[in-house]
C-alpha cells in the first residue's frame, strides 16, 4: 500500500507538472508565441520544438528551476504537454508521430558548463555544453516498437523498448519475444516495428578555455532522432541536454564506478560557417557599390583585402580571384574542367604569408586551416579506420574532403614529405579523392582552392639561382597551381620606411571603447552563461556598413578613394558575385589564345627570362578562370577584354616576375655612357665564382646585347628574336658549305656578311653565340665554334 501511496504521489505530481506545461505552450491570453510555434512546427511536418528558458522562468518560475534540477520526469511531462497540444490542433498530425520532443535553449546559469566543469553534482540536471566536436559515430537505427503477429492465432502484439537512454524510469527487458503465452511461434513485422536515428558524438572542451598546460577533457553525447547529422567534427557547439550515469554490468553485478553520457534534447552550431543571411538592403548596397565603382571595383577589393598587411597588390588581386573562383564545367562526355584557382606564395621568411592565410580563414565562406609538418597524405584526403563500436572499417574525411566548395590553406607547404604532398595531386585538378583500400572502394569530391605557403629550399631565396632551383618542387605539383608567387624581403630604405610606419600605426591602435592610458584586463572575453549572447543579437539587426570607420591609426592618413571596405561586406559581395556564372565573349578568347601563344614562345626564348612554373596547357585553363573570377569581381555576365588584361597581367608578374625584368632593362638601355659599362665589368668580376659561372655568362651577354643598342632591332626582344633566327640560319649555311666540325670566328663572320644583306657586327655575333651557348646549341672554346 505505501508503494501504491508513492506511485500515486508521483502520478499526481506528473500530472500536475503536464498541466503546467501545458498552460505555458497554450498561452493564447499571453502572447500567442509557441502558440504559433507548434503550429509552424506542425506546417513544417517536425516534431521537436524549441523552448527559450527565458520565457518559462517569466511565466513560472517554479516549474523553471525544478525542469533544470529534476530533467528526466519533468522533461516527460512537458514533452507529453505537447504532444496534448498537438493531438488538440491536429489530431491526425498526432497520430503520425510516436513522441514529440523538447529543445531547450535560453540561460542556464550554473549549468552552462565545459566537459571540465561537468562533475558528479549535475548527475539527472539539464545543462549546457560548449565545446568542440572532435568524432562523430555512424547513425544507426535503434528499435523503440516492434510488433509481432501470430500465425496460429491470428492475433499481433507490441512490445515498447526504452533503455538507459530513454527519458522513462525503468528500462524494459532488452529480450525479444519469439513466442507467445502458449508457446506459438511469432513472425515479426519489420514494416510496421518503429526504429529511431540514434548517433554518439565526442565533445571536448576548447582549446583557449583549458587551463594552461593541461590536456583538454572530452565527453561522449548521444544524438537521438532529428539531432543526429546536425554536428560534423571539427565545429563549436552547444550542446543542451541531461547527464546521467550509465551502470556498467560485469558478470550480472554492477560495479561501483559508471559511465557517464549526456543524452542531447538540442544542439546549437556555434560556428560562424551559417549560410549569411540577406536582407533586400544589403543586395541593394552590394548593387549600387558595384554600379559607382564600375572602374575600379576589383582594385577596390583587393586593397581592402588584409588591409593591415603593406603592399602586395598582385598577391591580394590573385587572393581576391581565388575567393571568387572561374567556372567549373561538366561536360557531356563526363570529363570536368575546375573552375578553383589554386595559388602558391613562396618567399623569405616575415613577408607575411601565414598573415595572408590567416584573413582568407576569416573571409572565406568555408575555410580549412592546416599546416604541412601537421598533416600526413591521408590526413589531406581520406583515412581508413577501424570503426570502434562494430569494428567494420571505414572511411574518415580529411582537410581537402571536409573542405570541398571551399579553400583549404596550407601552410608551411615545403615541410611536408614528398609522399604526403604527392597524395593532393589529383585533389588539384580532378577535384576529387579516390581511395581504393582495405575492401573499400570510393570516390569523394574534394572540389576545393588550395592557398599554400612555403619557404625556399634553402630557407632564404638564392638570387644567384634560377627560381626553379629555389622553389624546389616537381613541375607536375607547380603545373596544378594557377599562380605562383615569389615574395622577397628586398632592402629598400623608401619601401622599409613605410612598412615600418604601417606596423608601428598598428601597434598603437586600441579599440574605440578602451580609454587611452587604461590598462588591459590580463583575462579572456566574459563567459556568457547562455545559448545566445545578447549583445550578439542587437548587432545583427544594424545595418550592414560598406565602408570601414576610417581610423588615422589603422589606415593612415588615405584619400578618401582608398576607403577600405568592411569585412562583413566584403564577405558578402564575396558570396553574391561567386554565384554568377560569366560567359566569355569572341574577343575575350581571341585574346586569351595570343596571349597564351605568346607565353609559350617567351618559354622558348629562354635564358634571360627567368620563369617560376613551366608554361603548359594549364595555363590557358588558368588565363580563363583569372579573367572569369574578374568579370565575377565587376557582377558581369560576361568575360570581356578589360578581364583578360588584368588575367594576363597577373600571370605575367607571376611567370617572369616581369616588373623586375622590365626595370632593370629599362635602366641599363638608358645608361648608355661609358661608366656604367665599366661598373657592370667590376660586378661580373665580382661575382666570378665557379657556382655562379653561368650566371655570369647570362647577365655578361644580356648586359653586351643591351649596351650595344645603335641597330634599331636591338631595343625590343622580339626584333632580337628575328635577328637571332636570321643569325641561326646563316650559322647552319656555313657549316654546311665548310663541311667541318668545327669554324673560327673570323671564317665565320665572313661567311655570314658574304650572303647576309644587313652584315652581322662583331659584338652581334659574340652575343648572339653566348645566347646558343646558354641554350647548349654550340660550344664556343678559344674564337672556335663547335655545333652541339
Amino acid at each position: 500500500s505505501k508503494k501504491m501511496a508513492v506511485e500515486t504521489v508521483d502520478d499526481q505530481e506528473m500530472r500536475e507538472a503536464q498541466r503546467d506545461y501545458l498552460d505555458f505552450l497554450d498561452d493564447d491570453q499571453d502572447q500567442g508565441i509557441y502558440q504559433s510555434k507548434v503550429r509552424q512546427m506542425i506546417s513544417e511536418n517536425k516534431s521537436r520544438l524549441i523552448v527559450n528558458l527565458n520565457d518559462l522562468r517569466r511565466r513560472n518560475e517554479q516549474r523553471a528551476a525544478k525542469l533544470l534540477n529534476n530533467a528526466f520526469e519533468e522533461l516527460l511531462a512537458f514533452q507529453r504537454a505537447l504532444k496534448d497540444l498537438v493531438a488538440s490542433i491536429d489530431a491526425t498530425y498526432a497520430k503520425q508521430h510516436e513522441e514529440f520532443f523538447i529543445g531547450l535553449e535560453g540561460s542556464f546559469g550554473s549549468k552552462h558548463v565545459s566537459p571540465r566543469t561537468l562533475t558528479s553534482r549535475l548527475l539527472g540536471s539539464m545543462v549546457c555544453l560548449e565545446g568542440i566536436v572532435t568524432k562523430c559515430s555512424l547513425v544507426r537505427p535503434k528499435v523503440v516498437r516492434s510488433v509481432h503477429y501470430c500465425p496460429a492465432t491470428k492475433k499481433t502484439m507490441e512490445r515498447k523498448y526504452t533503455d538507459m537512454t530513454s527519458l522513462d524510469a525503468f528500462p524494459s527487458s532488452a529480450i525479444y519475444p519469439t513466442k507467445d503465452e502458449e508457446n506459438n511461434p511469432l513472425e515479426t513485422e519489420f514494416g510496421l516495428s518503429i526504429y529511431k536515428d540514434h548517433q554518439t558524438i565526442t565533445v571536448q572542451e576548447m582549446p583557449e578555455k583549458a587551463p594552461a598546460g593541461q590536456l583538454p577533457r572530452s565527453v561522449d553525447i548521444i544524438l537521438d532522432n532529428d539531432l543526429v547529422d546536425t554536428v560534423k567534427p571539427g565545429d563549436r557547439t552547444q550542446v543542451i541536454g541531461i547527464y546521467r550515469c550509465l551502470p556498467g554490468k560485469k558478470g550480472g553485478f554492477t560495479s561501483g564506478t559508471f559511465r557517464t553520457i549526456m543524452i542531447a534534447c538540442h544542439a546549437k552550431q556555434m560556428s560562424k560557417e551559417v549560410s549569411h543571411y540577406f536582407s533586400a538592403d544589403d543586395v541593394a548596397k552590394i548593387k549600387s557599390f558595384c554600379r559607382t565603382r564600375s572602374k575600379n571595383v576589383f582594385d577596390q577589393l583587393a586593397r581592402s583585402l588584409a588591409p593591415s598587411i603593406h603592399g602586395h597588390e598582385y598577391i591580394k588581386k590573385a587572393i581576391l580571384c581565388l575567393l571568387l573562383g572561374g567556372v567549373e564545367k561538366v561536360l557531356e562526355n563526363g570529363s570536368r574542367i575546375r573552375g578553383d584557382i589554386n595559388v602558391l606564395l613562396i618567399g623569405d621568411p616575415s613577408v607575411a604569408k601565414s598573415q595572408l592565410l590567416r584573413y582568407v580563414l576569416h573571409t572565406a565562406p568555408r575555410a580549412i586551416p592546416t599546416t604541412g609538418r601537421g598533416s600526413s597524405g591521408v590526413g589531406l584526403t581520406a583515412a581508413v579506420t577501424t570503426d570502434q563500436e562494430t569494428g567494420e572499417r571505414r572511411l574518415e574525411a580529411g582537410a581537402m574532403v571536409l573542405g570541398d566548395r571551399g579553400v583549404v590553406c596550407i601552410d608551411e607547404f615545403d615541410k611536408m614529405s614528398d609522399i604526403d604532398r604527392t597524395a593532393i595531386h589529383e585533389v588539384m585538378e580532378q577535384g576529387r579523392v579516390t581511395i581504393a583500400k582495405a575492401g573499400i572502394h570510393a570516390r569523394l569530391n574534394a572540389r576545393c582552392s588550395v592557398l599554400a605557403a612555403a619557404n625556399p629550399v634553402y630557407g632564404r631565396y638564392d638570387q644567384y639561382k634560377t627560381p626553379m632551383e629555389n622553389i624546389g618542387l616537381q613541375d607536375s605539383l607547380l603545373s596544378r597551381f594557377d599562380l605562383l608567387f615569389i615574395m622577397l624581403d628586398q632592402m629598400d630604405p623608401e619601401y622599409d620606411r613605410e612598412i615600418s610606419d604601417h606596423v608601428l600605426r598598428i601597434h598603437r591602435y586600441r579599440d574605440p571603447h578602451e580609454q587611452d592610458g587604461a590598462a588591459l584586463a590580463l583575462g579572456g572575453a566574459i563567459d556568457a552563461l547562455a545559448t545566445e549572447d545578447p549583445d550578439v543579437t542587437q548587432e545583427d539587426e544594424e545595418e550592414l556598413q560598406v565602408y570601414e570607420k576610417h581610423n588615422p591609426l589603422l589606415h593612415g592618413s588615405k584619400k578618401l578613394k582608398d576607403r577600405v571596405v568592411s569585412k562583413a561586406f566584403m564577405r558578402k559581395y564575396i558570396h553574391v558575385a561567386k554565384a554568377l556564372s560569366p560567359v566569355l565573349t569572341q574577343d575575350a578568347a581571341n585574346h586569351i589564345a595570343e596571349e597564351y601563344s605568346r607565353l609559350r614562345s617567351q618559354e622558348q626564348l629562354g635564358s634571360d627570362i627567368a620563369r617560376t612554373s613551366p608554361v603548359t596547357a594549364r595555363t590557358l585553363e588558368t588565363l580563363i578562370r583569372l579573367s572569369t573570377a574578374h568579370a565575377k569581381a565587376r557582377m558581369s555576365k560576361v568575360v570581356e577584354m578589360i578581364d583578360t588584361d588584368v588575367a594576363v597581367e597577373l600571370v605575367q608578374f607571376a611567370y617572369f616576375k616581369k616588373v623586375l625584368e622590365k626595370e632593370r632593362k629599362r635602366s641599363r638601355n638608358g645608361e648608355q655612357d661609358a661608366a656604367s659599362e665599366e661598373e657592370e665589368e667590376e660586378e661580373d668580376e665580382v661575382q666570378d665564382t665557379p657556382r655562379t659561372q653561368r650566371k655570369r655568362s647570362k647577365t655578361a651577354s644580356l648586359a653586351g646585347w643591351l649596351i650595344v643598342s645603335d641597330a634599331v632591332c636591338l631595343t625590343h626582344s622580339v626584333c632580337f628574336c628575328f635577328r637571332l633566327k636570321e643569325f641561326k640560319t646563316a650559322l647552319l649555311e656555313v657549316f654546311r658549305s665548310s663541311h667541318a666540325q668545327s669554324v673560327g670566328i673570323i671564317a665565320l663572320m665572313e661567311g655570314i656578311n658574304k650572303s647576309c644583306p644587313s652584315p652581322f657586327k662583331e659584338t652581334e655575333v659574340r652575343a648572339a653565340l653566348s645566347r646558343m651557348q646558354d641554350d647548349n646549341q654550340v660550344m664556343v672554346a678559344d674564337d672556335i665554334i663547335f655545333l652541339i
